[in-house]
C-alpha cells in the first residue's frame, strides 16, 4: 500500500511541484479588505483608509460614490500601487491619477464630481442633517477611469459622514418673527452660541450650524430669504434690521445659551448683514464676527426697504463660454460715497474675514483689502484677522466638501486647502478667549 502511494506520488511529482509553486504564489492571497477609521464620523473628520491583502506592487483603483438627496450620483477615484507588503495607505501613498493626484488623504471625498450623465449645474448640499451621507468606497484591480459598474470590486466599505453628531438636539424655531433651526450640544449648558446666516440664495440652510453644534456651540441657522413666513426672496428688508435684531436676542435669551457669548457668522449676503448688525444695532453686542465671501457694500439704501436688483446691471455682468454669469463687477469698483458702504470702522469686536482670490460671484478679495485699510486707519487693526486663499472661489464651506467650478447660483467653490484652513481658523476664533 505504501509502495503504491509512493509510486503514485512519484509519477505525479512534476504536476505536484507545479501546483506547489502556484500555491506558494497565491496561498497568502487572502481576499483584499478595506480598513477605514472611523467608519462613522463628522464631515470634518479625516478618515484613515487602507487596503490590505493585495499583491506587492499591485495597481489598484480606489473609488468613492454617494447618492445625494437630489438623487444624483457623485463619485471620485484615485490610482494607487501597493507597497512590498501588499498594502495601500491613502494617508501615506500618492494617487497616480484619477479625480485627484498626489498625496491627498481625503481626495476620495473632496474631489467628488457628478457622475457622467447627471444633471449639470448641481452642487452637493445636505438638506436633512439628521441623516448622514453614505459613502461607498471600493477597490478595483488595475488602474481604471470608467466602467466601474461593469467591473467586480475586490472589496468595499461604507462610510457614514455626519453633520449632526449623535446627542445633538435639533429644534425648529418660530418665535415672534424669528424663523430658523436651533441646535444644542448634549448637556444643560449654557453654551457659547453662533448666529449663522447664509447668502442671497435663500432658504433655510442647516448643515453648517449642525456641524458647529457638534463642536460645542449652540447655533441658530436663521432663515431670512426665500423661506415660508419670511420676506420673499430679495424683497422687503426692514432698514432698521428689526428681524435680525430679534433673532439675535432670541438666541441670546435662550436658557441654554451663555448670555452675551454670541458670535455672528455670515456668508455672502450674510457677510454684509453681519457687519450691518454689528455696526447699526446698538442694543446687540456680538463677541466676534466671522465673515465669508462678501463685501461691505451697504445692501439697503437710505430710506429704502428693498434690496437692490442687481440683475438690472447687465452691462457689468460677464458671461463665460458655457453661459455662466460672473457678477463680481456689479458693485466694483466700490462707490466713493461712504453712505453706500457699511461703516466698518465702528465694529467693536474681533472680526475674521475669509475670501477666495478667485471669487467670480462677488468682489470679496477687494472688499477685504478695503476693510483692512479702514480698520488700520481707525486704529482697530488688532481686531481684524484676514484669510485669503489663492485659486479659491465664492463658496468656502465645511472641510472636505466637494467643490465645483460653477453651479446654478454660484461660481467656483473653494479649494480643499481653503475649506480646511478657514474652518480651523473659524473654530479657533470661536473658541478663543476673545469669545468664550
Amino acid at each position: 500500500m505504501m509502495c503504491f502511494i509512493g509510486r503514485l506520488l512519484s509519477s505525479g511529482c512534476g504536476h505536484f511541484k507545479k501546483n506547489l509553486g502556484a500555491m506558494k504564489r497565491y496561498n497568502h492571497r487572502v481576499a483584499p479588505i478595506i480598513r477605514a477609521e472611523p467608519t462613522r464620523g463628522l464631515i470634518d473628520e479625516q478618515v484613515q483608509l487602507e487596503v490590505v491583502h493585495l499583491a506587492p506592487s499591485q495597481r489598484v483603483t480606489l473609488q468613492s460614490k454617494l447618492l445625494s438627496e437630489d438623487a444624483d450620483w457623485w463619485e471620485a477615484y484615485g490610482h494607487y500601487a501597493s507597497d512590498s507588503e501588499g498594502i495601500v495607505r491613502v494617508t501615506r501613498d500618492k494617487s497616480h491619477g484619477g479625480t485627484y493626484m498626489g498625496h491627498e488623504p481625503m481626495g476620495l471625498i473632496w474631489s467628488m464630481k457628478l457622475a457622467p450623465g447627471s444633471r449639470p449645474g448641481k452642487r452637493l448640499r445636505k438638506k436633512d442633517v439628521t441623516i448622514p451621507y453614505l459613502v461607498i468606497v471600493s477597490v478595483y484591480d488595475g488602474w481604471i477611469s470608467n466602467t466601474f459598474d461593469k467591473r467586480a470590486a475586490l472589496a468595499s466599505v461604507v462610510l457614514e459622514r455626519f453633520y449632526m453628531a449623535p446627542g445633538i438636539t435639533r429644534l425648529e424655531l418660530k418665535e415672534g418673527r424669528t424663523i430658523g433651526t436651533m441646535f444644542f450640544p448634549p448637556g444643560p449648558g449654557p453654551f457659547p452660541a453662533v448666529l449663522d446666516m447664509w447668502g442671497g440664495g435663500g432658504g433655510l440652510v442647516e448643515y453648517r450650524a449642525a456641524l458647529l453644534a457638534s463642536r460645542g456651540f449652540a447655533t441658530l441657522a436663521l432663515a431670512y430669504l426665500g423661506h415660508k413666513g419670511v420676506p420673499p426672496s430679495l424683497q422687503s428688508f426692514d432698514p432698521k434690521l428689526y428681524y435680525f435684531e430679534e433673532a439675535f436676542k432670541t438666541l441670546n435669551n435662550h436658557p441654554k445659551v451663555s448670555n452675551g457669548n454670541i458670535a455672528i457668522l455670515g456668508l455672502s449676503l450674510g457677510f454684509t448683514l453681519a457687519l450691518m448688525m454689528a455696526v447699526e444695532l446698538p442694543d446687540i453686542h456680538p463677541k466676534c464676527l466671522v465673515c465669508i465671501s462678501g463685501s461691505h457694500y451697504h445692501i439697503l439704501r437710505q430710506g429704502e426697504t428693498d434690496l437692490p436688483n442687481f440683475q438690472f446691471h447687465s452691462d457689468k455682468v460677464k458671461m463665460t463660454e458655457d453661459g455662466s454669469m460672473i457678477w463680481r463687477n456689479i458693485i466694483f469698483p466700490f462707490p466713493d460715497d461712504p453712505k453706500l458702504m457699511v461703516q466698518v470702522d465702528k465694529v467693536q469686536c474681533p472680526m475674521m474675514l475669509i475670501c477666495g482670490q478667485d471669487d467670480q460671484n462677488w468682489p470679496a478679495p477687494e472688499s477685504a483689502i478695503e476693510i483692512q485699510k479702514i480698520m488700520k486707519a481707525a486704529g482697530k487693526e488688532h481686531l481684524l484677522t484676514s484669510l485669503s486663499y489663492p485659486q479659491a472661489g465664492h463658496l468656502i464651506e465645511p472641510p472636505y466638501s466637494p467643490h465645483v467650478r460653477e453651479s446654478k447660483f454660484k461660481m467656483h467653490s473653494a479649494n480643499k486647502t481653503a475649506l480646511m484652513d478657514a474652518h480651523e481658523h473659524s473654530i479657533l476664533l470661536l473658541c478663543s478667549e476673545k469669545f468664550v
